[in-house]
């Protein structure tokens, strides 16, 4: 046999065995209901990572809301396109809220206040498929929401529906019950290259 004969052995060998671990993997998986994912970690693309789920989600004709707890003063892509293109999707910010600018706690734990009574509703409702927490996890690190009612609406929404929570941290409880944990961790980031944000890239 050639080396290179040998080789291609070799290789059909490990993509077998790779093969049937993920069929063991598929045939272990046997409830079907709806997941919870936390998006979280240091590096960029936690939010981005969700508008795709998003996306996805639309593509098999799904009752989509997304609700994010901080809103900049630069508007999003995303943003401009569920308001231009998708309004079959519930979309709310935070608005007069919280900013990275602002310094005025009473206001914000107000504004995230008024944002949760948004919310809760959604976590109620069988007809969404799909919530989206965008920056959620800042309102807990923050205390500007009480996490034992946020961990318990996340807890005891209806079985069929998904949220993805996204932002950094959150505490040990928000990982706890979630399903699916995934941490996006920053290698190198263009902005400490004096690289200004991208429109199309970053917002």
């Amino acid at each position: 046999m050639s080396e290179h004969d040998k080789k291609d052995q070799k290789h059909k060998q490990a993509m077998q065995k790779q093969k049937a671990n993920v069929d063991a993997g598929i045939e272990a998986a046997s409830q079907e209901r709806g997941v919870a994912l936390l998006l979280t970690g240091d590096g960029k693309g936690k939010s981005s990572s969700a508008f795709g789920i998003v996306m996805r989600a639309l593509g098999y004709g799904q009752k989509v809301a997304v609700v994010q707890f901080i809103k900049g003063q630069q508007l999003s892509g995303e943003e401009i396109y569920l308001r231009d293109h998708c309004p079959e999707v519930s979309f709310y910010q935070m608005g007069t809220g919280f900013t990275w600018d602002t310094q005025d706690r009473s206001g914000d734990i107000a504004a995230a206040e008024k944002t949760w009574a948004f919310v809760e509703p959604l976590l109620k409702d069988e007809q969404y498929d799909l919530v989206v927490l965008d920056e959620l996890t800042y309102m807990l690190a923050y205390k500007y929401l009480d996490e034992e009612r946020v961990i318990n609406a996340l807890k005891n929404r209806p079985y069929e529906q998904s949220v993805v929570v996204t932002g950094r941290g959150g505490g040990a409880a928000l990982k706890e019950i979630m399903d699916t944990v995934s941490e996006v961790k920053e290698i190198k980031h263009a902005y400490k290259q004096g690289i200004k944000a991208r429109k199309g890239v970053d917002y």
